[in-house]
Formats: structure tokens, C-alpha cells, sequence
């Protein structure tokens, strides 16, 4: 059982319930059976999954993890614009919060993978770096990138030991690697 999880696997009881639960004043009766032993969490898990808040692809992104072999075996941070919700100067706190839940998962479940998947489309993209970033598929791709790369070559620093995948999904789910 993993430190998100209040019910075995297999009995139909997701994370993602969990969360929906909560959204919906259904978190009384959860956090209610939470016990002390749980605090800490136990296990291991692959990666930890950096992806965008955008609500079109939530299922995208799951099914994703789960074609590769993933479900159940990642830690998941979601930030405005995934790669650039980590690294970008408009909003330092979405920053720190990235870096605290990449030590949390390296301490907590031992992740020896992050996997940063930013998609097309991207509205965070066109608010923070502007329209012209993303006129079009090449420019927009030429963006993602950028800032992909530096992204990772930033957690290289601090990290040299994480293997660091990057994707950008188009909005039909698709998922192209960042080399």
C-alpha cells in the first residue's frame, strides 16, 4: 500500500477517487481512518510524473502511464504548464513546490526516474511566455524544448543520478519523446 492509498489495491479504490472524494467534502470519512503508522510511506516507486493541470488530458496522461507498464508505480505532480510550471520566474513558489515533491519522492518512495510530459496547447505556455512562443506547431515544439531541456538540465544539477524523461503530448494523446 503506498502512502496515498486507504484501501488495498484491487478493491476498485483509486488515487484518483481519493482526490475526487476529497474535491467533493468526501474527505471527512477518509481522513478519518488514517492511522499514525501510515504517516510515513513505505515502498517504492519507478518515477515521479511531472504533468500540466489541463483537464483534457487527465485521462490521456493516465492511460499513457499505464500503456507503458506504470500504473500504480509513480508518484504524480501537477503543475500549470509541467516543465515550465517547474522552472519559471513568474511564479517562484510553483518552483519550490516542485523541488520539495521531487525530494519527498526520492526520500520517501526511492523514484530513480522523473518523467516530464508537457503537451500542445498549452495555456500556461501562452500566458507566460506569450502567444508568439506558440504561433505555430514548430515554434511551439521549438518552445516545449527549450524548456524541457532546461529543465532538466537543472535537476541533472542538483540530481546526477535521476534518468529524466521528457514527452510532449498532442491533444489526441499521443506522446512524442524529447531527446
Amino acid at each position: 500500500m503506498s502512502c496515498c492509498d486507504h484501501a488495498p489495491r484491487g478493491e476498485g479504490f483509486s488515487r484518483r477517487a481519493a482526490m475526487g472524494a476529497i474535491a467533493l467534502g468526501g474527505g471527512v470519512s477518509l481522513l478519518t481512518s488514517f492511522s499514525p503508522q501510515r504517516a510515513f510511506a513505505a515502498g517504492h516507486a519507478d518515477a515521479l510524473l511531472l504533468n500540466c493541470m489541463d483537464y483534457r488530458l487527465a485521462n490521456d496522461i493516465t492511460r499513457y502511464m499505464e500503456q507503458r507498464g506504470l500504473a500504480e508505480q509513480y508518484d504524480q505532480l501537477i503543475l500549470a504548464g509541467a516543465s515550465l510550471g517547474a522552472l519559471n520566474d513568474k511564479y517562484p513558489a510553483w518552483t519550490e513546490v516542485f523541488w520539495a515533491h521531487l525530494d519527498l519522492a526520492i526520500q520517501l518512495h526511492q523514484i530513480h526516474r522523473l518523467i516530464v510530459i508537457d503537451h500542445r496547447d498549452c495555456g500556461a505556455y501562452k500566458l507566460l511566455l506569450g502567444e508568439a512562443a506558440v504561433k505555430d506547431p514548430d515554434t511551439e515544439l521549438k518552445s516545449h524544448v527549450k524548456q524541457l531541456y532546461a529543465l532538466r538540465s537543472v535537476v541533472l544539477t542538483r540530481y546526477p543520478h535521476l534518468d529524466i524523461e521528457l514527452g510532449l503530448m498532442s491533444l489526441d494523446g499521443s506522446v512524442i519523446p524529447i531527446v
